[in-house]
């Protein structure tokens, strides 16, 4: 064996060459670190669209939901007013007879008005929720 105390030859590269660079090192952990930052912003933004579209049709089917049963109180209503509105007729027309027909001694009048009263009052409450509702 051949011992020499000369340097070796180049054929074994050094420590310092086979070692990367603190530079390149660096630039990786940068370039890692910026693609997580930019991956976590997209996904971010991803889910918050995400979450919009769902809200809106939740929003959507709710506020359908509500039309249309705004539109069967308000039907429903307006069909109590109506029949409302056809007894205060008929008590007026009922009323009018009465009164043409009557004498000086009778008075039936009164319980017809009273009666002309209490389906006013009905009436003016319905319209009262009527008016809440719109």
């Amino acid at each position: 064996m051949h011992y020499s105390t000369e340097p070796m030859s180049d054929s074994v590269p050094s420590r310092k060459k086979r070692r990367p660079s603190v530079k390149m090192i660096l630039l990786i952990w940068i370039l890692l670190i910026a693609l997580g930052v930019t991956a976590a912003y997209l996904y971010s933004n991803h889910l918050k669209d995400s979450m919009i579209v769902q809200m809106n049709l939740e929003i959507q089917t709710r506020t359908e939901a509500m039309k249309t049963d705004y539109t069967t109180q308000l039907s429903a209503l307006s069909a109590e007013i109506q029949e409302l509105n056809s007894k205060v007729e008929a008590f007026n027309e009922l009323l009018t007879f009465t009164k043409d027909n009557s004498s000086n001694k009778t008075d039936n009048s009164n319980k017809l008005y009273s009666q002309l009263n209490e389906v006013k009052e009905q009436l003016a409450a319905l319209q009262k929720k009527m008016d809440l509702l719109k």
